[in-house]
């Protein structure tokens, strides 16, 4: 009998140390590039880079389906826009490929179905091609839903990355990349974190946790990326799903060689967020996100982008939260006290099936 070791856990799939290990051990290394990539793989972006077009791909098996601010059909479509977006493209055409379990309502289905149009509608791509297979009763828990997009450069990209080497910086590559970063840039996140799983949570209704109001984040950030852009000098973007900020954070430390400085006081969560998270004894900084997305921005441009971002409907609530530092190797985060700790990156998320 295999060693549990031996075998994948939950934990694998939950955007923390397990799944790094999984990906950089077993995945990756087996999927060696034939081309030279602006993106490759193994630089665990978003999305990749071939030949000019931006491409991503997911799968989502959030549980449940529905939940207050979104179902499975709208977080789908969300993810692959936004994952596009965050590396500089303009999203163009998505697939969509469904793996329903026999015996699903076709009500559950149309109203999967309607929500993935209206938000391919509301991020102006259309579904241009699919797949579907039906499995038997206990094969799936009632659906998987995987989309995959193409993207092609923003327009926008060229001059808000003239903006970012204005401060006479070498770009390491012409798109949202970490290569291009320099201590001193700021980081910017779009609005309250740990909505998605807190909503997801309290929608399970298995800790007893109900929070009146309180609704996922889901929404495609096409649209609030590209008002960055507009405003200029924004290096690097991501969002952070699985893991959250701490992920994030993380990821970017490893990938630029510097530390990270954030200050606990200027992260926006909302109090009932944050009271949750108190009762259940997890940390919002470790949750996922499905409509935020965090900025590292050259000094002399944030705050005009923090600025363009507050003008949109999804990033009213923004704020700068910290900068790239040299005076740490590490990501710490400075309390509200005033004191220092250090923000390790999560084992896995602590909701599983966020997404």
């Amino acid at each position: 009998m295999a060693d549990e070791r031996e075998r994948v856990s939950i934990l694998h799939g939950g955007g923390g140390l397990y799944m790094h290990k999984l990906l950089r051990e077993r995945i990756v290394p087996r999927f060696k590039p034939r081309r030279n990539l602006e993106i490759p793989l193994s630089l665990l972006a978003d999305s990749a880079v071939v030949d000019g077009i931006a491409f991503t791909t997911d799968s989502y098996t959030v549980k449940p389906i529905f939940f207050p601010g979104g179902d499975i059909g709208r977080l789908s479509v969300s993810g692959t826009i936004n994952d596009l977006s965050v590396v500089g493209a303009e999203p163009i055409a998505i697939s969509c490929s469904l793996v329903i379990e026999e015996g699903l309502e076709f009500e559950k289905l149309d109203r999967i179905l309607d929500s993935v149009q209206k938000a391919a509608e509301e991020s102006g791509v259309d579904v241009v091609t699919g797949d579907t297979k039906v499995v038997e009763r206990g094969g799936v828990e009632e659906i998987i839903v995987n989309t995959a997009g193409i993207g092609v450069r923003s327009a926008l990209l060229d001059e808000n990355l003239r903006r970012v080497s204005s401060d006479g910086r070498p770009l390491r590559s012409r798109w949202l990349d970490p290569r291009n970063v320099k201590p001193g840039d700021r980081l910017i996140v779009s609005g309250t974190l740990g909505d998605h799983a807190i909503a997801i949570m309290a929608a399970r209704r298995e800790l007893g946790l109900e929070i009146p109001g309180l609704e996922s984040d889901a929404a495609p950030l096409n649209g609030l990326i590209s008002k960055a852009l507009e405003a200029g000098g924004v290096a690097a973007a991501k969002d952070p799903t699985r893991g959250g900020l701490a992920a994030l954070l993380n990821e970017w430390s490893e990938a630029t060689g510097l530390g990270i400085i954030v200050r606990e006081a200027e992260i926006p969560v909302r109090e009932e967020v944050r009271a949750a998270c108190d009762i259940l004894g997890i940390d919002f900084l470790e949750l996922a996100n499905e409509g935020k997305v965090v900025l590292a921005v050259s000094p002399s441009h944030a705050e005009s982008v923090l600025e363009a971002i507050r003008g949109h409907p999804l990033g009213r609530n923004a704020e700068i939260i910290g900068e790239f530092t040299k005076d740490h190797e590490e990501v710490v985060v400075e309390t509200e006290i005033g004191g220092l700790r250090y923000l390790p990156m999560p084992v896995g998320d602590p909701v599983p099936r966020i997404c």
